[in-house]
């Protein structure tokens, strides 16, 4: 038992200044997944710990989607470590052999997350989504069911599923997209408008979007030039606009 703050400066280091120097890096198996179940924080810091296991040490994970999946929460676009949860979840789901109803409940519990994020985040997570659209053609049926969602008198997706096989998510459309592209923020309403076309073969770069910030955002805006707009008006020649407006005889405009 590990105090809250402990754990989570243990689990930050674990996979570069621990694992690599231990002779049996498999004796973290137990810590791991321990830590990996705890929920919030502590389980996204796990995840790093988890990959290189799973990766480099063959470690078998049967519920470990299922529990990814689970992690998909409306703070996981505020959290600290938003970045690093996202580059990991990008590798996890890379893999051409995941089922697309799997891939599926992925995009659209994102996408129904998405719905509350702040536009710094929305930036990345729609990128995220076109990628594993274009990793798994299979799913594209959420963008291009004939009809639309304007044919469904309700979502089909069950967002409180916990399991992703169950979620319905391959009857859905992606319906949250669609609102946000018309989305306050212009940018953000510009990269959700991409899933209207068709998508382009080379993956987008997110690492320059992992760690876009609110304060980038505000910043870029107050960079922009203004751009002057011409406009053309007739100028008022009476109180009403009336040419001899009796009112004009004894009002002036100020």
């Amino acid at each position: 038992q590990l105090p809250t703050g402990l754990y989570k400066k243990v689990l930050v280091i674990l996979h570069d200044s621990v694992l690599p120097y231990m002779n049996e890096p498999t004796l973290m198996i137990d810590f791991l997944t321990v830590a990996y179940g705890i929920g919030g924080a502590i389980s996204l810091l796990a995840l790093n710990g988890l990959f290189v296991l799973i990766h480099q040490h063959n470690l078998e994970y049967p519920d470990f989607y299922k529990k990814l999946y689970s992690l998909l929460d409306p703070s996981i676009y505020h959290v600290k470590y938003r970045a690093r949860f996202f580059h990991l979840a990008d590798l996890f789901l890379s893999s051409s052999h995941l089922p697309a109803y799997l891939v599926a409940a992925f995009i659209k519990r994102l996408s129904r997350l998405a719905l509350t994020a702040p536009p710094e985040a929305l930036l990345m997570v729609i990128p995220f989504i076109c990628n594993l659209f274009r990793r798994h053609p299979a799913c594209s049926v959420l963008v291009h069911r004939p009809g639309g969602p304007e044919d469904m008198s309700e979502d089909p997706y069950i967002m409180e599923e916990k399991e992703p096989s169950e979620s319905r998510a391959l009857e859905s459309s992606l319906w949250e997209i669609r609102s946000l592209q018309d989305h306050y923020h212009p940018d953000v309403a510009k990269a959700a408008a991409i899933l209207n076309q068709s998508l382009s073969e080379i993956e987008d770069d997110l690492s320059g979007l992992l760690e876009l910030s609110a304060y980038e955002l505000f910043d870029k805006e107050v960079k922009k030039k203004a751009v002057d707009v011409p406009l053309e008006f007739e100028q008022v020649r009476g109180l009403f606009g009336k040419k001899n407006d009796i009112f004009a005889e004894h009002f002036t405009l100020a």
